[in-house]
């Protein structure tokens, strides 16, 4: 029998996490645990998730109809009651705006794939939900295309939504989502991002059905193993999608070192290989 108290507890425990790793600010964000089949538990609207207290829970029905709380239950729960509606299987939901993967949304970038073994095997491709207002009942139907075949999208210029068993799982996938688009960043200012091949992705792919993870999209529908192949190949090659093509013979830029571990040294870089990229388009 499930223990509401402790479910409780645990749900401002995820919430404190979130908040001390920056994927949230201020008031951002809504965690919930499904505890029946018409019983949800959600975290309320205007709370900081790095204040949460039990107390604060609220327990809604399927339709969002507030049960008991002393606060009013948060407007995006509609997102998650899509999740589980879509998804028997699921327990938990985890919104939050984890600033890495958020960037990619903001700046119209498909995450690519064939990048990180990790990543491979415990998420797959990452979808990104088309943009609607936040908390209107379009936008929680955004995410059910990916409900089936994903563990966590991206909501276009808004932030990740996770899910899984258990409040620790979801949480996990947005932790490990934000870590990887950060390396990613980082990997494309020292210079490219190079790519697991093809046969090795497969390799990574049978060790997932070993696992018994059996969700994986590209194995489900025989799609492209390689997501946004343009990202990461280095500035001498930008992508056609982000910048018009100069015209005539196009001089790569000098080699630059990486860069140093603070973020003024960061910065400087970024700035030198701005002005190089200008300098080269002309």
């Amino acid at each position: 029998m499930l223990n509401e108290f402790k479910l409780k507890q645990e749900i401002c425990e995820i919430g404190h996490k979130v908040y001390e790793k920056g994927f949230v600010a201020a008031n951002d964000g809504n965690i919930s645990y499904r505890i029946s089949e018409n019983h949800v538990l959600c975290t309320p609207t205007l709370v900081s998730k790095g204040a949460l207290k039990p107390d604060d829970i609220c327990l809604v029905d399927m339709t969002g109809k507030q049960l008991s709380g002393k606060k009013k239950r948060t407007s995006e729960v509609m997102l998650h009651l899509e999740i589980y509606k879509a998804n028997p299987k699921v327990k938990a939901v985890v919104h939050s705006h984890p600033p890495h993967a958020t960037a990619f949304s903001v700046a119209g970038e498909d995450i690519p794939t064939c990048i990180l073994p990790e990543v491979e095997v415990f998420l797959g491709p990452i979808p990104t939900a088309v943009y609607e207002t936040p908390g209107a009942q379009a936008f929680a139907q955004t995410i059910l295309p990916f409900v089936n075949t994903a563990k966590i999208v991206v909501l276009k210029n808004h932030g990740t939504v996770s899910w899984g068993e258990t409040l620790q799982q979801a949480y996990w996938w947005t932790e490990i989502l934000d870590a990887y688009c950060r390396i990613l960043l980082i990997a494309k200012q020292v210079g490219r991002v190079e790519r697991i091949s093809p046969p090795k992705v497969e390799e990574l792919l049978d060790l997932k059905e070993r696992f018994g993870i059996t969700d994986d999209p590209r194995r489900l529908h025989n799609a492209d193993l390689c997501v946004n192949v343009d990202f990461g190949r280095g500035y001498a090659e930008p992508s056609a999608t982000l910048m018009k093509k100069p015209e005539g013979p196009m001089r790569p830029p000098e080699p630059i070192s990486a860069p140093a571990a603070s973020d003024e040294a960061i910065e400087r870089v970024v700035q030198e290989i701005t002005d190089r990229i200008m300098s080269v388009l002309g």
